[in-house]
């Protein structure tokens, strides 16, 4: 027997705003003696606190102006946002996956926004 769910819904954040969330999690839990921190909470915990860079406010602003752009789709803001490329090359790796290629000058655009932030 298989029981699916429904997705009701679908939002992209960043690891920063994660970050944030679990952060607010664990103080609720840390507030109740009685509630452990399950282990998979744990680790999602341990993951954003090791790679978040920036704070929630900021990577919004960052998804926002890079949405501003031609070619930078929610997800792949979302992605910039979390990695911080600091060069093309890293850049054209977010890129990768999609079905067309961004010449130097986009790459520079989106770059130049990354730079405001880090």
């Amino acid at each position: 027997m298989t029981i699916f769910k429904e997705k009701l819904d679908e939002e992209y954040i960043t690891i920063s705003e994660a970050k944030s969330l679990l952060n607010e999690v664990e103080d609720e839990r840390a507030d109740d003696e009685d509630r452990d921190l399950r282990y998979e909470l744990a680790r999602a915990i341990e993951h954003v606190n090791r790679h978040a860079v920036l704070e929630a406010e900021e990577s919004r602003e960052l998804v926002d102006d890079l949405l501003e752009l031609d070619k930078v789709s929610e997800e792949i803001a979302h992605r910039i946002a979390d990695l911080l490329p600091e060069d093309r090359t890293e850049l054209r790796a977010i890129y990768a996956n999609e079905r067309f290629t961004l010449d130097g000058e986009e790459l520079d655009d989106i770059l130049d926004v990354v730079a405001k932030y880090v």
